[in-house]
């Protein structure tokens, strides 16, 4: 009898936290800024330039700093199996003992998790020590260009949304509340996604992420606002 495999998504965590960062982002600082541009009284062709400009450094931002961070992560993972390979070459032995000891641990008796030990180093000792020693895995293995693709493109998703509302809206005074209730929306929407694919609580999910997106757009108006008086 085939027992039925379980739906989990702890494999989604790599891809998901770099679509969503990417995407929030996106929305987030491209609101923000065409918002802080509009309310200091910048014309349309200055707010429309100010967030395309925005949306391209922040896409290359986003992308080049998954891939260095990810990538320090992977090197830091080479480096930890490099320096396994050693150990398991100078003293296997030792080795033996030391995942047997994390068995027990674990709640086997002495006897039997010595006998695991074995039979998994026979089998694949390194990835045995890579698994239950390191912590390594391929649900959290670093993938930089996975990473680095996925924040880039969520992050122009993203900013595409605060620039259609301001195309699609007559460019009034009003611009700035209709931006910022398209990409509260957005937002909301966004939370909703992630708490779907991720299996996470719903309203946790729609409420933390615009929350901050309210906070960030209305600080940037301020700021915008302040300079607009200051330089009239």
């Amino acid at each position: 009898m085939t027992i039925p495999k379980e739906r989990h998504y702890s494999d989604r965590v790599g891809w998901l936290r770099a679509a969503v960062l990417g995407a929030n982002d996106g929305i987030v600082s491209t609101a923000s800024l065409v918002i802080g541009m509009a309310t200091a009284g910048a014309g349309l062709s200055g707010v429309l330039t100010a967030g395309a400009a925005g949306a391209a450094a922040g896409a290359m931002s986003m992308a080049a700093g998954e891939y260095v961070s990810v990538s320090s992560q992977k090197d830091t993972e080479r480096a930890d199996l490099a320096r396994e390979r050693r150990e398991l070459k100078a003293n296997y032995a030792h080795e033996v003992r030391e995942l047997a000891e994390i068995y027990e641990a674990r709640g086997l008796a002495p006897a039997l998790a010595h006998e695991v030990a074995e039979k998994l180093m026979h089998h694949d000792a390194l990835a045995a020590h890579a698994r239950d020693e390191l912590g390594f895995s391929t649900v959290n293995q670093a993938r930089p260009l996975q990473a680095a693709m996925a924040s880039a493109l969520m992050f122009l998703s993203g900013a595409a949304l605060p620039l259609i509302c301001v195309l699609l809206t007559p460019f009034t005074m009003a611009t700035s509340v209709m931006v910022a209730l398209g990409s509260l929306l957005a937002l909301a929407l966004l939370g909703a996604l992630s708490a779907r694919i991720g299996g996470s609580r719903l309203r946790v999910a729609i409420v933390r992420v615009t929350f901050w997106g309210a906070l960030a757009m209305g600080v940037t108006a301020l700021v915008g606002w302040a300079f607009g008086v200051a330089s009239g």
